[in-house]
């Protein structure tokens, strides 16, 4: 079973669970890649200690350098706070052992369930799209499905744990993967797959227009009004958003990127819109720029 890596360091998120496990098998048969293995205890399971027993005794039987740290979350803790707790802690090993990036065991079954769990909840196309490699992330095993690493685990002769909360249909993933994920037939995956893929394309071309178009602006914090003006509604909501993130305000949620936008096209010149944190978007006749809030 074939994965696509660079050569370099890396930190290896690995749980115990099969999918991390056989990530781990697969990359120490990397020659040039020096792995550091990295797993975080959310403190949500009684027996996650036997968790974390388990990775370590893989990191020496591989002769791996092993880290890790405990969040002590609780067991009413939501996926959310889990997930983001785990990867700060996993950026911060990245960071500490100036490792090229962080390497995930997620998954062609992942990938399925976190399209289809997004769009559930009502996020926008990004949504399908949020599990993929980027800058420091790097998901390897995205082309593979679950069945298949499975197989390819028992087949190595692997030990792994089983997460006694990923049977827990309250969680709206769990239900995901095990009530909806299995009625779908090939053809539908294939299809869903094919549109996912065509939607990471055009997010990677706009992306890339909105970074030349930013490029061109006459400072870090304004735009060109009239250029703006003129950009599809689309774009300029993903320039907008892109351009705040750049000047250090949170992502914001649709509605208020919307609401921006409308007014950045719409209103005189002189007015103000508020954004959030203590900044507004002023509108002059010929630029869009940020300011703080006036005390």
């Amino acid at each position: 079973m074939e994965i696509n890596i660079q050569p370099g360091v890396y930190v290896v998120a690995v749980s115990g669970g099969v999918d991390s496990v056989a990530l781990l098998h697969m990359l120490t048969e990397k020659p040039d890649t020096k792995l550091i293995v990295a797993h975080f205890d959310h403190g949500i399971r009684s027996d996650s200690a036997e968790d974390r027993l388990l990775v370590q005794s893989l990191a020496q039987q591989y002769g791996l350098h092993f880290v890790y740290d405990e969040g002590a979350l609780g067991s009413g803790s939501s996926e959310d706070l889990a997930r983001v707790a785990r990867y700060k802690f996993l950026h911060s090993v990245r960071e500490a052992s100036a490792a090229n990036g962080i390497i995930t065991a997620h998954h062609n079954d992942d990938l399925l369930e976190t399209a289809i769990h997004n769009i559930l909840r009502g996020t926008n196309w990004r949504g399908l799209i949020s599990l993929r490699s980027r800058e420091n992330i790097h998901r390897p095993l995205l082309h593979i499905s679950k069945k298949d690493l499975i197989a390819y685990a028992k087949d190595q002769g692997l030990v792994w744990r089983e997460d006694s909360t990923n049977a827990d249909l309250r969680y709206r993933r769990n239900y995901i993967r095990h009530m909806i994920l299995p009625k779908l037939s090939s053809d539908d995956r294939i299809k869903l797959l094919q549109y996912i893929t065509t939607v990471r394309d055009r997010a990677k071309e706009l992306d890339a227009h909105v970074i030349n178009y930013l490029h061109i602006q006459p400072g870090v914090n304004i735009l060109d009004r009239y250029s703006f003006v003129m950009l599809p509604h689309i774009v300029a909501r993903e320039v907008l958003a892109s351009w705040l993130r750049n000047n250090g305000i949170k992502v914001l949620d649709t509605s208020t990127i919307e609401r921006l936008v409308n007014a950045a096209k719409t209103y005189h010149a002189g007015r103000k819109a508020d954004i959030s944190g203590g900044y507004t978007l002023l509108i002059d006749k010929n630029t869009l720029a940020i300011q703080r809030y006036e005390r």
